[in-house]
């Protein structure tokens, strides 16, 4: 049953699916024999779902795989056949076990069957695992990982072409990390490195936004530096996404503190026409509450509010690709959806705030209201969001062309 009291404008609800109520976090997905697969890393428990969304509208859960214990499982690519599943140690305060054991680096899943993923290798960092990395088939896995001696996450580049033996082939770091970050500044590749050709679009803290050529994986090398050193919110950068055809891409931090309590965030588009000199052309609009809603600003509802994920289609075909719409997440804000047309003023068409959860099953935030997660978008213009305390929904613009 599909939650009552939301608000939409311009989106209608398809489906609804409680995950037996184990909220999923990031998404991924794969189209096999006319059927549809979303796959789902779960954060407050420890391992991954795969839902049928063939018919987004009566959603099946298939199959719940469990991951290690006090790791985070949380991040999540399926490409080629293949699964690539994040493993790392939980942050302070999110529900670990100081001084346990946890996994870390990413598994490998053959998930050729694709209700049935079947466990093939494991990358380990040495370190404190990889948070979101990027995988659109082929050799090479992408990540953003931890590294011994370094602080924070840096770019590494894996070879899985035999997954029983994944090996490292290059890598990537900022100098500030080899010595720690300085002057509170934070230095860490959240990823995903995402890969256009022979470049890959790195968000990196405080690093800001870079630009690297990668036509030799094994000796990464910088193009471009776009950072925002001390004036972006707590995280930093959080996403650098090219559209290349246009030759654009997005660029957002991401709201950490609950309330507002840190610097206003970012979301907008750089110009990436000359890449030796990236240029913040617009930013998005700051999302208004419905007026239905009471509320004279989402601060004032509670929890986090400022932006955070995109809809990555990560080259897959099954994945809607397109350039003149922009899905972003925004915690207590819902989905919002800005057509992008003319990138120098983006502009708000549509969104959609969930209900309130009524059962608290994470242990944030510390307000119990909705928090807008991650978006996938399929080629079918089914979108799918995620929450920190419920289960998933299944969206439709309405007949909206921009």
């Amino acid at each position: 049953m599909i939650p009552s009291g939301f608000y939409a404008q311009n989106i209608e609800v398809l489906g609804y699916d409680d995950l037996q109520h184990r909220p999923a976090f990031k998404l991924a997905m794969q189209e096999v024999n006319g059927r549809w697969y979303l796959y789902m890393a779960h954060l407050w428990h420890r391992g991954w779902s795969i839902l049928d969304v063939t018919d987004p509208t009566a959603p099946e859960l298939c199959t719940y795989v469990p991951g290690p214990e006090n790791s985070w499982t949380i991040q999540i690519q399926v490409a080629d056949g293949k699964m690539i599943a994040g493993l790392e140690r939980i942050a302070p305060g999110w529900g670990g076990i100081d001084g346990q054991p946890f996994a870390e680096g990413f598994l490998i899943f053959d998930v050729s069957e694709p209700t049935k993923p079947r466990e093939i290798g494991q990358f380990q960092t040495g370190s404190t695992g990889t948070h979101r990395n990027f995988y659109d088939g082929g050799n090479f896995v992408h990540a953003a990982a931890g590294a011994p001696g370094m602080t924070g996450k840096i770019y590494r580049i894996v070879d899985i072409a035999d997954p029983a033996e994944p090996r490292e082939v290059g890598r990537f770091a900022l100098p500030e990390q080899a010595g720690g970050a300085t002057a509170g500044l934070k230095f860490s590749l959240h990823g995903p490195a995402h890969i256009e050709g022979d470049r890959a679009y790195l968000p990196y803290g405080d690093g800001g936004g870079i630009i690297l050529d990668v036509s030799d994986l094994s000796q990464p090398r910088m193009i471009s530096q776009l950072a925002f050193r001390g004036i972006t919110a707590t995280q930093g950068i959080h996403t650098f996404l090219p559209l290349s055809r246009r030759k654009i891409a997005f660029i957002n931090d991401e709201a950490i503190r609950e309330n507002g309590d840190e610097n206003l965030n970012m979301a907008g588009i750089i110009d990436v026409s000359n890449e030796s000199q990236p240029r913040l052309i617009s930013l998005f609009p700051l999302p208004e509450p419905p007026p239905e809603s009471g509320l004279k600003n989402f601060y004032e509802k509670g929890g986090r509010f400022g932006p955070h994920n995109h809809h990555h289609p990560n080259h897959q075909a099954c994945l809607e690709e397109r350039d003149d719409i922009a899905y972003l997440t925004y915690f207590s804000a819902g989905l919002r959806v800005y057509d992008i047309r003319d990138p120098r003023t983006p502009k708000e068409i549509a969104y959609f705030i969930p209900a309130d959860p009524k059962t608290r099953i994470g242990i944030k935030p510390s307000k119990l209201v909705a928090q807008t997660e991650d978006v996938l978008v399929d080629r079918r213009g089914c979108i799918y969001i995620t929450d920190k305390n419920q289960g998933i929904y299944i969206l439709k613009l309405k007949n909206l062309k921009p």
